[in-house]
């Protein structure tokens, strides 16, 4: 069983790693870029979101929190509240573009690239927000069908 934890931690180790190299890499034309990026700290929190709750859904049984029935339940719940904020930080950037354009967040590069970063930036939003979203509710789902997979059949 120790061993089994020590395997758990490295590979969710491993996957954080991961994580924070594909945040870097999606997130560095955007700050490169740009000195004031006010959608910096949800673009972090919707790549986050959307991988790692991907991750547990699809591999839910080689998780630390595989067998942890109340952990499941508390996350389960936890997750209504994550969607909903979650759909209010994308409403609250299309808000944002709706009223402001594009030029409060883009509006210190030269003009040829303007259009191409406004691009980018509303693509990485609109897909890892719509995604993290979707993922919350299928990880919720989820955990609610492993804790009664555990507790009836005994399989994860």
């Amino acid at each position: 069983m120790e061993e089994n934890k020590g395997l758990h931690f490295k590979l969710e180790l491993i996957w954080w790693i991961f994580t924070l190299i594909l945040i870097i890499g999606i997130l560095y034309p955007i700050t490169s870029k740009l000195n004031d990026y006010p959608f910096l700290m949800i673009s972090i929190i919707f790549i986050i979101v959307f991988i790692t709750f991907t991750r547990y859904v699809f591999l839910l049984k080689h998780t630390f929190i595989a067998k942890k029935q109340l952990l499941k339940i508390v996350l389960a719940i936890l997750c209504l509240p994550i969607s909903i904020y979650l759909v209010d930080r994308i409403n609250n950037f299309q808000t944002f573009i709706d009223e402001q354009g594009f030029k409060g967040v883009v509006g210190d590069l030269p003009f040829e690239q303007q259009e191409s970063m406004m691009n980018y930036i509303r693509s990485l939003l609109v897909f890892f927000g719509v995604g993290a979203v979707i993922a919350t509710v299928a990880f919720a789902i989820r955990l609610i069908v492993s804790v009664w997979k555990l507790r009836n059949r005994g399989s994860i």
